[in-house]
């Protein structure tokens, strides 16, 4: 698993070789901000970071290790599996954020577990994002329910659910607009799709999910807290890690929303999109700084 984190912080880590060519046994706090600020830490979460750390002006890998974990604090029940088939998730975020091909990888995962996938095409508003997903359900060999653009993406979101419940498919996933957060419109097609999963399944859908694009820094978390607002997210996909030396904005984006980040992309293949461990992704970081990391 550090391995695939570390190809996800590769540009972060580079970003804090160029500040700390050589590890340190401990760490001068002016020295640590610098670093944190560099990651795309949100200043103001920088600032509490360093004031909570020991009051000697050198700190050690242990000491900046408990004030960061902290920051990684969510209601643990929301990931709790539910025992439900079809387990019905609903995939949310703006266009370009790599909500579509999260998608795909997504359902390969759930493939690799034998599990069954349906895939739903509710972002109705575009062709393209259509065609799209069409052409990922093909390349991963999944089903998948569509229409034509323009047609009601409530409607989509019944007939996949639906179908899944006839054919007993483990999994359902349901793509959706992607349209700029704060257009009231997209608020509406949100919480109509929500009351419409729940009608076709009780209870449904099971997760909300929010794809957040990782090269948008701490700029993500305006998206997210708006997204939250419209329909109470349940857990957070980061895109793109790969590609961004702001591998610290998941901090900013974890205090923010205080819910789980239970993936993130570190790459362009089907299998790249793998499962987050706050620890694994706290401890790769500190091993850029740190000789010692035994704490």
């Amino acid at each position: 698993m550090f391995s695939f984190i570390k190809k996800g912080l590769d540009k972060t880590l580079g970003a804090i070789k160029e500040i700390l060519p050589e590890k340190v046994e401990k760490i001068d706090k002016t020295l640590l901000e610098e670093i944190l600020i560099e990651s795309d830490i949100p200043y103001e979460l920088v600032e509490e970071i360093i004031y909570y750390l020991p009051p000697a002006q050198t700190v050690a890998h242990e000491d900046v290790k408990r004030v960061l974990k902290a920051y990684f604090k969510y209601d643990t029940t929301l990931l709790t599996p539910i025992q439900q088939a079809p387990f019905v998730e609903l995939i949310i975020g703006v266009n370009g954020a790599g909500k579509t091909t999260t998608i795909a990888k997504l359902a390969h995962n759930y493939k690799k577990e034998n599990q069954s996938v349906l895939l739903g095409a509710a972002d109705t508003f575009r062709a393209a994002a259509i065609e799209q997903l069409k052409s990922w359900a093909e390349k991963i060999d999944v089903g998948i329910i569509y229409t034509q653009q323009g047609h009601d993406p409530s409607a989509v979101a019944y007939d996949t659910i639906s179908s899944a419940v006839a054919k007993k498919i483990d999994h359902v996933i349901i793509d959706t607009a992607g349209r700029l957060h704060n257009q009231v419109n997209l608020a509406n097609e949100l919480k109509k799709i929500v009351r419409i999963c729940d009608k076709a399944l009780t209870g449904a859908p099971h997760r909300k999910i929010l794809i957040l694009d990782g090269t948008q820094g701490t700029s993500a978390i305006n998206q997210a807290k708006a997204f939250h607002e419209m329909i109470s997210i349940d857990a957070i996909i980061i895109t793109k890690l790969d590609g961004t030396a702001k591998g610290g904005s998941l901090f900013g984006i974890a205090k923010a929303l205080e819910l789980p980040i239970i993936y993130v992309g570190v790459g362009e293949g089907r299998d790249d999109l793998i499962p987050f461990n706050a620890d694994d992704y706290i401890d790769t970081i500190l091993d850029s700084i740190f000789t010692n990391t035994n704490g």
